[in-house]
């Protein structure tokens, strides 16, 4: 099956997905102060831009600059610069440990980048997008 043919099954897939979704979000509802969502929703858009950054590095043959932005703005040594020490006490236990494995899987893809083998690394970025699902599949703030 051609790589074109798999996107487009992946698309229409998810679009059903997504409209079956639209009845009725049975994602739990984590109440934030107002300020909080906006800066948890600015963190997460900066966390997607990351990854795409890192893919494009990738893609490039770049894995060096793909850990250094893996590290610096989604790795374990990131947490402060997103605030992340004033918004856990906010969060259910499920959605602190599952931004804390995101942030721990990216240090550990920057670790697999930073030794050049681009499969390795491939596998560990996945482990990082599999963080974010589940804690998108399971929360919600608006």
């Amino acid at each position: 099956m051609s790589t074109k043919r798999n996107i487009s099954l992946l698309t229409l897939m998810l679009s059903s997905c997504t409209l079956f979704a639209a009845d009725k979000d049975t994602r739990q509802m984590v109440e934030l102060p107002e300020m909080m969502q906006t800066h948890m929703m600015s963190n997460m858009r900066d966390h997607l831009v990351t990854i795409n950054e890192i893919l494009i590095n990738m893609a490039n043959n770049n894995l060096d600059k793909a850990a250094e932005l893996a590290e610096s703005r989604l790795g374990v040594s990131s947490l402060d610069k997103h605030g992340a020490g004033h918004m856990g006490k906010f969060m259910p236990e499920g959605m602190r440990k599952a931004g804390t494995t995101m942030h721990r899987q990216a240090s550990q893809f920057a670790l697999r980048a930073q030794e050049g083998d681009a499969v390795s690394a491939y596998k560990a970025l996945s482990d990082v997008t599999s963080a974010c699902v589940a804690c998108h599949s399971a929360y919600r703030i608006r």
